[in-house]
């Protein structure tokens, strides 16, 4: 057996140790274990290319990025905070909540690309979050705004996560149902995404709960810090 395309994982390990670029440690760590494993380059370039044709849904993101990069570049973010400002009855709390039902909504529906992390999340979500949190909290130092993000991208992986169990024609739905049928169980796809309902409709609640005491913390710190300055 050749070890020495596992020299590959050895480069990944050290480019995050070093803090380098992630795509170019992930890329470089890609072309490392192929030539290593004995590809040439023509071969390489063939078996991406294949991959990429192959898998429509990952083109689909190749795509997606560079177009919200682009977007990012001419404003995009500064644009959705000056938004988010303006509308001065749309709270942190609701705006998050509102995303959360949304996203489940729409992963019900088999829907999961249509928002995400790249997409939405943080050229959207995040920065109409930190608008949100400015009217509470005037100043945010770096600590407030990872928190935020974090916050952000949590809503919605939990809103696809716990949604999109409920589409029937996910691969998900159809492993479980495999799984059951070879130990003499038979469930049909539309019984397992039943069963999944109350569990997306818990995870909601509790997310929601979650967020509204996110948002009652900051106001308290904001109250606090009216009342020393005012001392």
């Amino acid at each position: 057996m050749n070890y020495w395309p596992l020299l590959g994982v050895a480069v990944i390990v050290i480019g995050f140790l070093l803090r380098f670029n992630p795509v170019l440690v992930v890329v470089t760590s890609a072309i490392s274990s192929a030539l290593l494993a004995g590809f040439t380059i023509p071969a390489l370039l063939a078996l991406l290319g294949k991959s990429f044709v192959s898998s429509r849904m990952l083109l689909i993101f190749v795509l997606t990025l560079p177009v919200i990069g682009l977007l990012e570049g001419a404003g995009l973010r500064e644009h959705a905070q000056r938004w988010m400002a303006r509308l001065h009855g749309l709270t942190l709390a609701r705006l998050l909540i509102g995303y959360l039902l949304l996203r489940q909504l729409l992963a019900m529906l088999g829907l999961t690309g249509v928002a995400g992390p790249a997409q939405t999340v943080r050229p959207l979500l995040a920065p109409m979050g930190e608008a949100a949190v400015e009217k509470i909290l005037p100043t945010l130092n770096d600590a407030d705004r990872d928190e935020l993000r974090a916050v952000a991208a949590a809503t919605d992986n939990i809103g696809r996560f716990f949604g999109e169990d409920v589409f029937i024609a996910l691969g998900a739905v159809l492993l479980i149902q495999s799984f059951y049928s070879q130990h003499g169980i038979e469930l049909t796809p539309l019984s397992i995404a039943w069963w999944a309902l109350p569990t997306a409709i818990a995870a909601f609640v509790i997310q929601s709960v979650r967020i509204w005491l996110y948002q009652r913390r900051l106001q308290r710190r904001a109250a606090s810090a009216r009342t020393e300055a005012a001392g």
